[in-house]
């Protein structure tokens, strides 16, 4: 398999932006969360107007596919007790309820359009999996716990 170098000018975008815009997540889900948002769903491109106007558009453009690949991998070799950490910590960063936050990515499935255009359909579905285990584990945390009645 031949590996492409990437040019200079994408690693300094990739670089700019690890540096001055992705210690704002807090971890490889939002950062995966967050690149997704970049993308625009019609075409499939990265849009990013400061990096865009640092570099050009089309650098931005990789340089945002390259973080979020980079997020994408970082999540699926977490182990189920780390990756449901992270969406907790992610959930929290909402401000969402957890109840509330929980019945919309176990009915919604919003992670599903998160993931990095050509990405391996085994891989994400493998980190779908994960989440949904996740999820489950948060719910069990989240769920209140009822008191035991006395029996009669």
């Amino acid at each position: 398999m031949i590996v492409k170098a990437k040019r200079a000018d994408v690693l300094a975008a990739s670089e700019d932006l690890r540096r001055r815009t992705l210690p704002y997540t807090s971890g490889p889900l939002d950062r995966l969360i967050y690149l997704a948002s970049m993308r625009d769903y019609n075409t499939g491109l990265y849009v990013h107007h400061g990096l865009a106007a640092r570099f050009s558009p089309e650098v931005a453009c990789e340089a945002l596919a390259d973080c979020h690949q980079e997020s994408f991998q970082e999540l699926t070799s977490l182990q189920l007790k780390d990756l449901a950490e992270q969406l907790e910590v992610y959930m929290r960063s909402t401000g969402t309820v957890p109840g509330d936050f929980l019945r919309a990515w176990k009915d919604l499935a919003p992670y599903r359009v998160a993931v990095p255009v050509g990405t391996d359909s085994l891989l994400a579905e493998f980190l779908f999996s994960n989440l949904k285990i996740a999820l489950a584990i948060l719910e069990q945390r989240h769920s209140p716990v009822l008191e035991p009645t006395p029996a009669a």
